[in-house]
């Protein structure tokens, strides 16, 4: 027990970085902090891309509500009432006879 002790104490005083076997340490120390730089560039990215994910379908959701509300004018002017309304305010009335086809013979 007491040996786990002194060995705990030793990391923590980071003896291990000056011993004979530093060199293995150091190597093992500098793959794990470019893991960790690694590991946080690749956190970073994917926060950036979260964010603009959440951007895009804000702008998907406005797009779309504009596009049902652009539609359902439409559907408002082609209708038949709207037409006649119109044609009448430049005083062009629907025929109140059916058009009769003309049939030309040679």
């Amino acid at each position: 027990m007491a040996k786990r002790k002194e060995t705990f104490y030793n990391v923590l005083k980071g003896k291990f970085l000056v011993d004979e076997d530093a060199p293995k340490h150091w190597a093992m120390l500098l793959f794990l902090a470019m893991l960790a730089l690694i590991m946080i560039g690749s956190s970073h990215s994917i926060d950036k891309k979260v964010q603009r994910i959440a951007v895009l379908n804000t702008k998907k959701r406005e797009l779309r509500a504009e596009f049902v509300a652009t539609r359902s004018e439409l559907m408002k002017l082609k209708m038949e009432s709207t037409l006649v309304k119109k044609l009448a305010e430049k005083e062009l009335y629907v025929a109140e006879n059916p058009p009769q086809k003309i049939i030309v013979k040679k």
